[in-house]
């Protein structure tokens, strides 16, 4: 999984994905308008992966940032990679296309490059995103994620997605998928929480034997988000070891953190609405830990995720209970 001349990791289906992506999730304190902002910094910047989802609610803004970088002559649509996500009110097969296509609308895009199901947990259909009950229980359902597969790879036949993966599975969910009859594509890859304080270890071994590319967001971890985030979670960048190895290297522990997920064949999701910030973590690329310094990472594993879902413990397909 080593990357290319243009920073790039061949997936399954021998389509190409960059390796560093710009993530859009837009906590629902930060204006939109925002993040538009910053996708256009980021595409400046050299961005070309750009990390979306239905459920963002941003889609609209990002296209529009797109769209303007296209028409002031910085990129052209082929350029960029653009992931969308297939979000769980839509996990019944006769859904699927309308959520793409949805999406599709929203950016002013002819085709997504990877959609992705964002998670394994389905939810009542219906027009909100997150059905609750009278009691403010989000109302579960329950789909066979095989058939939301085979709806997944018709999307891919029918040109609108370039590649097909998932979200949030364990291993047990992929290899549901990947033992399904019939199958017709692979999962090109599984984007989930990775950090060094929950490095995915055991994970990242059977996608690489499934030659599946592994995928982090909350790279950095995250306290920003108090819906999701755990707040008694010790602050990722804030760790000594990180801080001693980023003096070493003469780079922010935020670059370290970044690199480190790189040299172990993972694609890494990062997000920021501060220019100097984008343009920091860009330069990713310009400096390698040493062995000694990767073991090290690996060491302040402490298998602790900052994103917890409590809300859907009870989900017969809640994928975080398996190790």
């Amino acid at each position: 999984m080593e990357l290319d001349k243009d920073r790039c990791i061949k997936m399954n289906d021998g389509n190409k994905i960059p390796a560093l992506g710009f993530g859009t999730y837009c906590p629902d304190a930060v204006q939109k308008s925002k993040c538009e902002e910053a996708t256009k910094v980021a595409i400046e910047v050299g961005f070309r992966h750009i990390d979306g989802a239905f459920v963002y609610g941003i889609e609209e803004e990002v296209g529009r940032a797109v769209h303007e970088k296209i028409a002031d002559g910085t990129v052209k649509r082929e350029d960029i990679f653009y992931t969308g996500k297939l979000w769980s009110t839509f996990h019944h097969p006769e859904l699927v296309r309308s959520c793409l296509e949805q999406s599709l609308k929203k950016l002013k895009f002819d085709y997504l490059d990877l959609f992705i199901i964002h998670n394994p947990m389905s939810l009542k259909p219906g027009t909100d995103t997150l059905p609750k009950d009278e009691n403010g229980k989000f109302i579960f359902d329950v789909v066979d994620l095989r058939q939301t597969w085979e709806a997944m790879e018709a999307c891919k036949d029918a040109g609108l997605v370039k590649s097909i993966g998932v979200s949030n599975f364990n291993i047990r969910q992929l290899e549901m998928i990947l033992n399904k009859p019939g199958l017709k594509y692979k999962p090109v890859l599984n984007q989930v929480e990775c950090h060094p304080y929950l490095n995915q270890g055991k994970l990242l071994a059977f996608c690489k034997s499934k030659d599946i590319l592994l995928e982090a967001y909350s790279v950095l971890g995250s306290q920003r988000d108090k819906t999701w985030i755990d707040q008694s979670t010790p602050v990722l960048l804030e760790d000594p070891v990180l801080g001693a190895i980023a003096k070493k290297y003469n780079r922010s522990p935020a670059l370290v953190a970044l690199r480190y997920q790189l040299q172990r064949g993972i694609v890494v999701l990062f997000k920021s609405f501060t220019r100097k910030r984008i343009e920091e973590n860009f330069q990713v690329f310009d400096f390698q830990l040493s062995e000694e310094d990767m073991k090290t990472i690996d060491g302040m594993n402490k298998n602790r995720p900052y994103v917890h879902y409590e809300q859907f413990l009870a989900h017969p397909q809640f994928p975080f209970r398996d190790e």
